[in-house]
């Protein structure tokens, strides 16, 4: 009953914030906008965001490996396109991170060496983005001069970075009692092996560009619906907005980010000094393109020996 009230909240904010967003929004003349050069955006988003999943499928191996649960590069890659599907359907933005955890557990990684892989990978993710937002504060505060606005941003952003922080400074911890206490066991192990991932010499510079990469070719998605809708937005603004944007919708609390993702790219570009219209006309294709990728991911789930096997014998896990 619990499960099924949070998800009935979370379809209401995204039903409220949708509401309030698409106020702003003349759909008749966003599809006046559409060209045939806007198909051909709307085609590079699509091929972009499929780049962005073998991107974090990269990551996301480097970080399995070192959880204890490898995983081949094909098997990676189509579990996590499967992932897109289900972050579209279930009632959260990290839908599809439940359902890789499942997967990977199901092949015969085990329970723990899955939730491990799946929770480090996000965390890292995390830590990223928010180094990512601190790295430009220069830049957006140059283009954000609203004080609320450049308030928010340090609020949300500084918050995310000292959770990162955080939980690596947590990991790097002796006491004995962490390891043991069923409070803080999984948490610490998690941390000790995001801090081992991180800080290693061969896997951490790899980490660390390809969580960079991740979070800019999500940019490059925004960037192709601007273009398919003639946006009168300039790729340094895209940059500088769709980040902390992005660090809000990682929240839990909507459908696939749906409703909150469209309010605070309107409350950003407001913000910013452009017209918040826009800002909800590109979160709606940006969401768009993900939730096409994520019906993609839908047939490779039909078509999946996962699916096929219906609780069979799990599949190896390659030495």
């Amino acid at each position: 009953m619990r499960r099924i009230l949070f998800s009935a909240a979370k379809i209401l904010i995204s039903a409220a914030l949708l509401y309030l967003a698409l106020r702003k929004v003349d759909l008749s003349e966003l599809f006046s906008r559409f060209t045939v050069s806007s198909l051909f955006w709307i085609g590079v988003a699509i091929a972009v965001a499929f780049l962005q999943i073998f991107v974090g499928v990269l990551r996301w191996r480097e970080i399995s490996a070192a959880c204890g649960a490898p995983l081949e590069l094909g098997r990676a890659m189509r579990y996590n396109v499967i992932g897109a599907f289900f972050n579209q359907t279930l009632p959260s933005a990290i839908g599809g991170d439940a359902v890789r955890l499942w997967l990977v557990a199901r092949a015969g990684a085990g329970w723990r060496a899955a939730t491990y892989s799946i929770f480090v990978d996000r965390a890292i993710g995390l830590i990223a983005l928010a180094v990512l937002i601190v790295a430009s504060l220069p830049w957006s505060y140059t283009l954000i001069t609203d004080p609320h606005g450049r308030s928010a941003l340090l609020l949300i952003d500084f918050a995310a970075l000292a959770g990162g922080l955080g939980f690596l400074i947590f990991g790097a911890l002796k006491w004995r009692w962490l390891k043991t206490w069923w409070a803080t066991h999984h948490i610490h192990a998690c941390a000790v092996i995001a801090n081992r991932v991180i800080f290693s010499r061969s896997r951490g510079p790899i980490i660390a560009v390809l969580s960079v990469l991740v979070h800019v070719l999500a940019v490059v998605v925004a960037w192709c619906v601007v273009q398919a809708i003639a946006a009168p937005i300039s790729f340094g603004q895209i940059f500088l907005l769709v980040p902390p944007v992005m660090l809000i919708t990682m929240m839990p609390i909507s459908i696939a980010g749906w409703g909150v993702r469209e309010a605070t790219m309107s409350l950003a570009f407001g913000f910013a000094g452009l017209a918040a219209n826009e800002g909800v006309n590109v979160s709606l294709l940006f969401g768009a393109v993900f939730f096409i990728v994520g019906a993609i991911g839908g047939l490779v789930w039909i078509l999946s020996a996962e699916k096929a096997a219906q609780g069979s014998v799990p599949i190896g896990v390659p030495e």
